[in-house]
């Protein structure tokens, strides 16, 4: 049985993961621009078209991933998907600054819908492969290793547009498109050549199987009790009234929280030109800077929440988010402290990355899981459909200063409804290897 985790292969399998988040951080900070400089549309509209990826997604996700457990090919289960929606990504992303060049609003709209359907087809599988090709004890830190990629593809993006985004009120985003477009085939390519599917999932399945006789052997009293696979989907336990109440307020502090930060996020390259003044790509400092502060503050997070508990842990990083937010209130021009601002924020964004999905599985042990972690998604998505609007609209109807007001309204609501969550602040046992540290889910 595999007992280390082959960190070479993991990396490989994390290369399609790296190409999504550095897109998706594209997206966030780039298609704003492009809607609102070039096509002359406003924040309402603009909000509505930034939620569209998330409404696509509560469709898509779920859709193709259980499409992509049913298939088989010579390639795989999850490779088709990820070789195919790669391709038409590339494709129709590289449409978007061409119509952005020519001012077509039409070809915009065609070209990010289907974009936005391509990089659905590809997100699950992508995804998905992971589990599929890491022994079951090994998963936490193969997941780790993913997550740290995903973060190395924000940073890249970050990277690129402070680079090659210039300066005025229309700079020409193809250069920028083209880096992204180029990581996406590197990465998909890399990942093809060093990925044999099939010949890994019998490997890891073999060894599976192994692991389950050894154990089976070791402990004689396992077959009594175990259960089969039908009679454990048969079997469900009720939440208990209290425990019930708990998840909803934390499903709601999930909710408040991604309504304060997406807001933000993707805004805030919208805000900088208009409140601070900022051009091109400039503002693209204080997000990588909140970035690395989150991953740099994952494993000393870790630590805190092994000592004071996962609530405490979450509770400090709204706090900490909530300050950032109300003092950059007071912010009217840009000054080299926001950086520490939003190192500050990223450091409270992983707090409670790192602590609320593991609270969410404490509280659902002994029933569906699998189901609750949909829940927590649909939750988080549903906040970043509903945030781009409202606040979309009161930076139109009001005025941007609206920003981070709403963001530090919705933080101190998810503070408010995390008092009143009574369970699930299970301490984390001790992590076996440093980068257990960053396994989380965001």
């Amino acid at each position: 049985m595999q007992t280390k985790l082959n960190y070479r292969r993991t990396f490989f399998i994390g290369l399609a993961f790296l190409s999504i988040c550095a897109f998706w951080q594209m997206y966030d900070n780039i298609i704003p621009l492009m809607l609102q400089n070039t096509f002359g549309l406003g924040e309402t509209v603009t909000g509505a078209l930034m939620a569209m990826d998330n409404v696509l997604a509560l469709v898509l996700l779920p859709v193709f991933g259980a499409i992509s457990d049913k298939i088989s090919t010579p390639l795989g289960k999850r490779t088709p998907f990820i070789l195919t929606g790669t391709v038409l990504a590339v494709i129709f992303m590289m449409l978007l600054p061409l119509a952005d060049n020519r001012q077509s609003l039409i070809l915009f709209i065609a070209a990010l819908f289907a974009t936005l359907l391509s990089m659905g087809l590809y997100r699950s599988p992508a995804v998905a492969l992971m589990p599929d090709l890491t022994p079951n004890h090994l998963r936490s830190r193969a997941n780790a290793v993913i997550n740290l990629m995903g973060a190395v593809g924000g940073v890249y993006a970050l990277i690129m547009i402070k680079l090659l985004v210039g300066d005025g009120k229309r700079p020409d985003y193809m250069p920028l498109f083209f880096s992204i477009a180029a990581l996406k085939v590197v990465a998909v390519g890399v990942l093809l050549i060093t990925i044999r599917e099939n010949k890994l999932r019998r490997e890891i399945e073999a060894a599976e199987a192994e692991s389950v006789e050894e154990t089976a052997e070791k402990d004689s009293t396992m077959q009594e009790q175990t259960v089969t696979k039908k009679d454990a989907f048969v079997q469900k336990t009720v939440l208990p009234k209290e425990v019930k109440r708990s998840m909803m307020f934390l499903l709601a502090s999930i909710f408040f929280w991604f309504t304060a930060y997406n807001a933000v996020t993707t805004a805030f390259s919208r805000y900088t030109r208009v409140v601070w003044k900022m051009e091109g790509g400039s503002f693209a400092d204080c997000l990588m800077v909140a970035t690395v502060a989150a991953i740099v503050s994952y494993i000393p997070i870790g630590n805190i929440s092994a000592r004071f508990g996962r609530k405490k842990t979450i509770m400090g990083g709204v706090l900490l988010m909530a300050a950032c937010y109300l003092a950059a209130v007071f912010v009217g021009a840009y000054h080299p402290l926001v950086n520490i601002a939003f190192a500050l924020i990223g450091v409270g964004w992983a707090a409670i990355n790192v602590n609320s999905y593991p609270m969410i599985v404490a509280m659902s042990q002994g029933s569906d899981i699998g189901k609750f972690t949909g829940t927590y998604y649909t939750f988080s998505m549903a906040a970043q459909i509903f945030t781009p609007i409202l606040s979309g609209f009161l930076l139109e109807n009001v005025s941007y200063r609206t920003l981070f007001p709403y963001a530090f309204l919705f933080a101190m609501a998810s503070f408010l409804t995390m008092t009143q969550v009574r369970h699930g602040d299970v301490k984390p046992e001790k992590k076996q290897s440093i980068l257990e540290n960053f396994d989380v889910d965001d």
